[in-house]
């Protein structure tokens, strides 16, 4: 599970070291090589999605894949998927970031990799502390929904 957030520059290259915590729990290959799928993220902002392989099979199984005859999944699915490629770390431990997802996401010079449970996201620092500024005094509020009744963690409980 991943979990935690992490500030990281980009290179000139653009490329960006994942952090340990993050990249020990991604799969080796065949070849040695640490591999992962990286995707547009999801949602009102942009991010990108960066999976295990089995996540990404797992995340994308919930997807409808009777696409031929749904003009609006056939959509969906052309411009995810043509936004999402596997990747491998370099020996240093670095992710290259494809130049279209970048700019998809907005990112520069920096970035925040957040650990969502099954996925890591990967954000522009500008974007995250945005985000994280607009939403702190939400986290009662979205975990107030999280509660059930008579579970005893009702507010004021």
């Amino acid at each position: 599970m991943f979990l935690g957030e992490s500030r990281h520059p980009v290179d000139a290259k653009h490329r960006v070291f994942l952090p340990k915590k993050f990249h020990q729990l991604l799969p080796v290959d065949e070849d040695g090589d640490r591999v992962a799928v990286l995707a547009r993220g999801f949602g009102e902002h942009e991010c990108l999605d960066l999976f295990t392989v089995p996540g990404f099979e797992r995340a994308t199984s919930r997807m409808n894949t009777d696409a031929f005859t749904d003009p609006e999944q056939r959509r969906l699915q052309r411009i995810y998927f043509s936004n999402t490629s596997r990747v491998t770390l370099d020996a240093s431990g670095r992710l290259l970031l494809p130049e279209k997802l970048r700019k998809l996401a907005g990112i520069e010079r920096e970035v925040v990799f957040v650990g969502v449970m099954d996925r890591i996201e990967i954000w522009s620092a500008e974007q995250w502390d945005v985000f994280e500024q607009t939403n702190e005094d939400k986290y009662e509020e979205v975990t107030g929904v999280l509660r059930q009744p008579g579970d005893g963690r009702e507010a004021g409980a």
